[in-house]
């Protein structure tokens, strides 16, 4: 596997376009109440879309904050296997149900070790921004992303609920 986390760039337009129609043709078919994609459903002008995007990194409504958006690029395949969302730090609502790290696997690609890999990247990255300390999340019934959660490190805190949905969080201490 040879990964690589890259910033949203016309050169990726291809790439991350069937990515995300991939994604869109999922949630069409699947529960996406709890899709971490969800909000790039609207891809089609990807100019607008990369604009969006960026805008996520200073976001002029203070709900929110600062996160920066990667790509996991598939150097041998010329895909998109998936993208993480690291947020800067945490608000009152990321540190209960969100955490550091948002990420999804492209549904066809997952159970193949990419989350693994793209995580560690993500958390190299975190290091960058000063994160020592990460918090990630996923729903209880998310047996795969707890997994990947535990093998980048991750120890189970606690489980809360949001909505009738059980979430555990997860911290990974970063060396």
């Amino acid at each position: 596997m040879n990964i690589k986390l890259v910033r949203i760039s016309m050169d990726y337009e291809k790439q991350i376009k069937d990515m995300l129609d991939e994604w869109v043709l999922y949630n069409n078919t699947h529960d996406t109440n709890h899709s971490p994609w969800a909000i790039f459903s609207d891809h089609t002008d990807f100019n607008d879309y990369i604009i969006k995007t960026k805008e996520r990194e200073n976001p002029k409504d203070p709900r929110y904050v600062p996160a920066s958006t990667y790509y996991a690029y598939d150097i041998d395949n010329d895909i998109m296997v998936g993208a993480v969302n690291i947020r800067h730090y945490l608000n009152e609502s990321l540190l209960f149900n969100g955490g550091h790290i948002g990420d999804g696997i492209r549904p066809s690609r997952r159970n193949m070790g990419y989350g693994k890999e793209m995580i560690r990247l993500a958390l190299i990255e975190c290091k960058k921004l000063g994160i020592d300390k990460v918090l990630m999340v996923c729903d209880k019934s998310n047996i795969a992303s707890a997994k990947t959660i535990i093998k980048n490190g991750g120890i189970l805190e606690n489980e809360v609920e949001d909505d009738g949905i059980i979430i555990q969080r997860y911290w990974i201490t970063l060396k």
